[in-house]
């Protein structure tokens, strides 16, 4: 676990963490938005149409989803496998494909150059599938490779990179003003570039489906939207984790969950903006406050109670609730009111006292901070707490346990009941 960590973080650190989703993966999810993708532009904007699976997915979707049209952009081809490193010297590509016959490349084009027709159903046949893969190859002379320049746009010119770096960056301009003419944005975006890729996104406007990792919540640029229920989570990926096809990184994953040239990432979810069926879903759960205050304690900083786990929401407590982040799987912003991220600069903690850091022991470090880090904090109970505490009060000598990042939420019953 240890080496697997520091290769996921030397990844973020290098920019270097190209994880390509699978194609059961991306299926398992869209399958849930299908209404929204009718006469609508798809842009996968991080994807190598030779290799990506989004691709794919659209492409052999076209007539099933009824797309006007689907762009691919990637910054640096990845693909030797069908394109020989001398024909495709990692330039950034792109491809476009339209629905209109007037247009080219069209669908009814490229359909020839692969060798298969399309159904209008969500399974193709066999032999299509077939052909695709056999074929793909062949899309090279429909790509164009993209060139950004910093004085003027020059969408889809075949030009050299002329060493300049940026091609096909979805912040270049070419991929920019692909961005301006797109409905829909559906990607796995670089994890290390997340932050810069959903401000983009929110900048112009657009409806996205998009990979992120989980810790990407408590990130105060994503959380704002998340909070004002202009972001949300997916259906997800099943158990939280999924396997990504990575060609930098061997795969640390269990034997009885290993498989071969992927690598298990814990903690994955899928955000969006577009309704789903899932978010009007009512969060049931048969745990009482009034029945076992004991197990709610309430933190020292914040007049808030703590919730273990979605599961044990007391939904008979009117108050603020800090529940884990896992909680916006389950969140219906008709059920629940978003009210903070329980960290400081979220939320407002109601004292400050000076604390000694305590090691993972419990044992004193002669360190000190103020408000347990910035982070919600309730007493040490031996009763509750399996770990030995965090911090110890310098002026009572008390002990606290600090919470793992928590979202602070209210029952939206609560204002009928003006509070």
């Amino acid at each position: 676990m240890q080496n697997k960590s520091k290769n996921l973080h030397e990844a973020k650190k290098n920019k270097n963490d190209e994880f390509y989703t699978q194609l059961s993966d991306i299926e398992n999810e869209l399958k849930h938005y299908k209404e929204h993708f009718k006469d609508k532009v798809v842009l996968c904007n991080c994807d190598d149409p030779l290799a990506s699976n989004f691709f794919k997915y659209f492409f052999l979707n076209f007539k099933h989803l009824k797309l006007k049209e689907l762009i691919c952009t990637c910054y640096k081809s990845q693909n030797f496998r069908e394109i020989s490193q001398e024909d495709s010297p990692q330039k950034a590509y792109a491809i476009r494909i339209y629905r209109d016959c007037n247009l080219s490349p069209n669908l009814e084009q490229i359909q020839k150059v692969l060798s298969l027709s399309l159904s209008c159903r969500e399974k193709q046949s066999q032999k299509t599938l077939d052909n695709f893969e056999k074929n793909k190859h062949k899309l090279k002379n429909s790509l164009k490779i993209l060139k950004s320049d910093a004085d003027k746009t020059s969408l889809f010119g075949v030009y050299e990179d002329e060493g300049l770096g940026n091609a096909g960056d979805f912040r270049s301009k070419d991929c920019i003003e692909l961005l301006k003419h797109s409905d829909i944005v559906v990607t796995n975006p670089p994890f290390s570039l997340f932050r810069e890729y959903v401000a983009l996104l929110m900048q112009h406007k657009k409806k996205f489906v998009i990979v992120a990792h989980q810790n990407a919540i408590s990130y105060k640029e994503i959380f704002k939207y998340i909070k004002t229920n202009e972001i949300w989570l997916g259906y997800g990926f099943k158990g939280g984790a999924a396997h990504f096809i990575n060609y930098h990184y061997e795969d640390y994953a269990t034997a009885n969950d290993h498989r071969e040239g992927m690598i298990r990432v814990s903690g994955v979810i899928w955000l969006t903006n577009l309704n789903h069926k899932k978010r009007t879903e009512l969060l049931e759960t048969i745990h009482s406050y009034a029945k076992n205050p004991d197990k709610y304690p309430k933190y020292d900083n914040y007049d808030a109670i703590n919730v273990n786990k979605t599961a044990e929401i007391p939904l008979d407590y009117d108050g603020v609730m800090g529940v884990p982040l896992t909680f916006l799987d389950k969140h219906n912003p008709q059920q629940f009111e978003i009210v903070a991220l329980g960290i400081v600069g979220s939320c407002e903690f109601s004292c400050e006292k000076k604390m000694e850091i305590l090691d993972k022991n419990g044992n004193r470090t002669g360190k000190f901070t103020i408000n347990a880090k910035g982070t919600l904090y309730r007493k040490w109970d031996k009763r509750l707490d399996k770990k030995p505490p965090a911090f110890r009060n310098c002026e009572t000598g008390e002990l606290y346990q600090s919470i793992y990042a928590r979202i602070l939420i209210r029952p939206q019953s609560a204002k009928n009941k003006g509070k």
